[in-house]
């Protein structure tokens, strides 16, 4: 009897549908390829939902969620509804009542890809960034003060707990150890001035690191990383960061990998819940047009793989992946592929079979 692994789908809104199709298509070439099965079940949750009857996520939808195996998320975000709310009330809360702690996003450059990076190739851009997914300025604790007047004031503040802060750390140090490339772990923070919030992640980071004398470490305040990923990726292997920065320096990591097209990451409470997604959004003036990359979306399927134990199909996905992007994208860019949105899902299968 084949192994069923249940899957949670989230299409969600613009784009996020189609890109989620070709994954889908993507995963049952392989899973029919290696022996197991996956079984989807969709989830109406997004911008189109809450426009039609004020819908976000629901208790009973969370607790369907908690129980798969993984997610498969497309995108959340819609032009119609006011910034905010959809983050929030359905992004935010998926991430804090699942407690999906880490943010992982690989930065890889694969052969093929053009990119902005002058004498720079895949064997320079291969790193991934560890973000702690659910503290810092995204724990929603602030507010304001005298809100519309000329004295108003705006306090949003970042809250790191210990607990929070060595989870994501030694959740850091096990990946770099089990990645086994350079073993080379990299903290982001800004010690020199977040001296209270900082000084926690340089601490805890330095007690935990007693316990991988395998793993080198090494620090950069977050403007100078930012700068060595643009300037020499090659010297970074892992990176650990807070929510804010590690936001910030993945936007970087996806443009020197090709752009938001190819990037994907995961969102994991390691033993429990994960969710995966591609990274570039919503898109909504691409919507229905067939033109959107589902690189992203595929590559997020790909990661997802590996989460569930399915090492073999991944390595195939990957190879797959990497065929496509090589010997037929013109472009990673939107409409500029050479193909459409499900035409490059079907040369993804193509090299699958």
């Amino acid at each position: 009897m084949s192994v069923k692994h249940h899957i949670a789908v989230v299409p969600g809104d613009g784009t996020g549908p189609e890109v989620v199709v070709e994954g889908i298509k993507a995963l049952k070439a392989v899973s029919k390829k290696c022996g197991f099965e996956c079984e989807f079940k969709e989830f109406d949750v997004g911008g189109e939902k809450y426009l039609k009857d004020g819908t976000l996520l629901p208790d009973s939808i969370l607790d369907e969620l908690r129980g798969r195996d993984a997610i498969f998320l497309g995108a959340i975000g819609h032009p119609d509804v006011k910034p905010g709310i959809l983050e929030r009330e359905v992004l935010l809360r998926m991430r804090f009542e699942l407690d999906l702690y880490i943010n992982l996003r690989p930065v890889e450059l694969l052969p093929g890809v053009d990119i902005p990076l002058k004498n720079k190739g895949p064997e320079d851009i291969n790193f991934v960034v560890v973000r702690e997914n659910t503290e810092g300025l995204y724990a929603g604790s602030g507010g304001f003060l005298k809100k519309g007047t000329p004295e108003e004031v705006a306090v949003q503040e970042s809250i790191n707990t210990r607990k929070g802060v060595e989870r994501c750390i030694r959740y850091a140090f096990d990946y770099c150890r089990k990645r086994n490339r350079k073993r080379l772990l990299t903290l982001c923070a800004k010690k020199n001035v977040l001296m209270y919030e900082s000084d926690l992640w340089d601490r805890c980071f330095e007690e935990v690191a007693t316990d991988y004398p395998d793993v080198t470490t090494d620090y950069q305040h977050v403007d100078a990383c930012c700068m060595w990923m643009v300037k020499n990726p090659e010297k970074f292997d892992v990176i650990v960061t807070n929510n804010m920065f590690g936001d910030i320096i993945t936007d970087v990591g996806a443009i020197i990998q090709g752009g938001l097209g190819i990037a994907a990451g995961g969102n994991i409470n390691p033993g429990g819940a994960a969710m995966f997604e591609p990274i570039g959004g919503s898109a909504p003036k691409y919507t229905g047009l067939n033109k959107i990359n589902p690189l992203g979306a595929i590559s997020a399927a790909q990661m997802m793989l590996e989460y569930i134990g399915e090492e073999e199909a991944a390595g195939i996905l990957l190879g797959a992946i990497k065929k496509t992007v090589a010997n037929d994208l013109q472009s990673l860019e939107a409409g500029k592929m050479g193909y459409g949105t499900t035409e490059v899902g079907d040369l993804v299968v193509g090299y699958i079979k």
